[in-house]
């Protein structure tokens, strides 16, 4: 009998999805917040542990919409951005910071009700942002092909200290605050770069050899290990963090756009586009193993994870007659 390859790849494939879509998940949906009409699809979110206010980059709107999470509803609206990406709140100075991909800066805003108090002039397409709380100094991910940058900016001054070049445009950011080395997922070019927080230069470059199009990623700084979501194909990829060598290889559902790290359960959440969030576990010898998937539904990209409430917060994007809305999941 003739055996196509292709079609035993295929049907491997298929096992594998199956194998990881058929566990039951750790997470429990605990409360689904409808948003005003129009909201529209999303990107990332921040929150106010005081005031228990979630912050939304509602791209499909152009606004950043406030939830009073004890409410259940949209006290404030945020208007006059074009595109809004990253979002990241200090609580030290009560100010919001959002990268404007579409008006290229990055907008801070404070007061009740908020006002702009500053604008950074940035490039096309800013996004993705980290925040490091000894140096507090912001990264900012922002250009295209030919001017991609991670932009430096002190938050107590509000200036502009640096632009790093990169390969491509970066898409996540994360930070080791033991060592202030901050990684980019840099997509266009299968890569990671590794910014030295001291120094403001790339001190490495890691390329990934089996997967690529790595857009979030996730830091462990109890194992050292990075993970990178990546969508060609969709699989997890589970990195030392020291040397950026590969030590898993795992499937993921599609479109992974956002990842977090549950350090009191050594848990990982990705948040696939598809409509899922894969959980996945690590041991500690490093090993990682895949633990339960929660549907959610087409479109819901991105969430915060917030580890002092046991929650995970996604956005749901609108569809057909179905208003957009926070599905909130509690971790324990």
């Amino acid at each position: 009998m003739k055996i196509h390859t292709a079609g035993v790849a295929a049907l491997l494939s298929l096992s594998a999805l199956n194998a990881h879509t058929q566990t039951t998940s750790p997470l429990t949906l605990r409360q689904t917040i409808a948003l005003p009409p129009g909201t529209g699809k999303f990107d990332h979110f921040a929150i106010d542990l005081k005031t228990d206010r979630l912050f939304i980059a509602a791209t499909g709107n152009h606004n950043v919409e406030i939830l009073d999470l004890n409410a259940g509803k949209v006290t404030e609206s945020i208007a006059g951005l074009g595109k809004p990406h990253g979002l990241t709140w200090l609580s030290d100075t009560n100010r919001l910071y959002a990268s404007d991909g579409t008006q290229a800066d990055l907008k801070v805003y404070e007061g009740a009700p908020f006002k702009l108090a500053a604008s950074i002039k940035l490039s096309d397409d800013a996004d993705d942002m980290v925040f490091d709380p000894k140096t507090k100094l912001l990264y900012i991910g922002h250009g295209g092909e030919g001017a991609a940058k991670i932009a430096v900016v002190d938050t107590a001054t509000n200036s502009l200290l640096a632009n790093l070049p990169v390969a491509a445009h970066p898409e996540g950011l994360e930070i080791d605050s033991t060592t202030g080395r901050i990684f980019a997922n840099i997509a266009d070019a299968s890569e990671i770069a590794v910014i030295d927080g001291a120094t403001h230069t790339q001190s490495a470059t890691w390329k990934l050899a089996r997967a690529k199009d790595n857009v979030p990623l996730a830091y462990d700084e109890e194992h050292q290990v990075l993970f990178v979501a990546c969508r060609t194909p969709a699989r997890l990829l589970v990195l030392d963090g020291n040397s950026g060598n590969e030590l898993a290889n795992l499937p993921s559902d599609a479109g992974a756009d956002d990842i977090f790290y549950d350090l009191e359960f050594h848990r990982i959440y990705l948040v696939a586009g598809s409509g899922a969030v894969d959980v996945y576990e690590i041991a500690a010898d490093k090993s990682v193993r895949a633990i339960g998937v929660t549907h959610t539904s087409v479109g819901a990209k991105t969430g915060l994870f917030v580890p002092s409430q046991h929650t995970l917060y996604a956005g749901a994007a609108a569809s057909g007659n179905k208003q957009a809305s926070i599905l909130v999941y509690a971790t324990k």
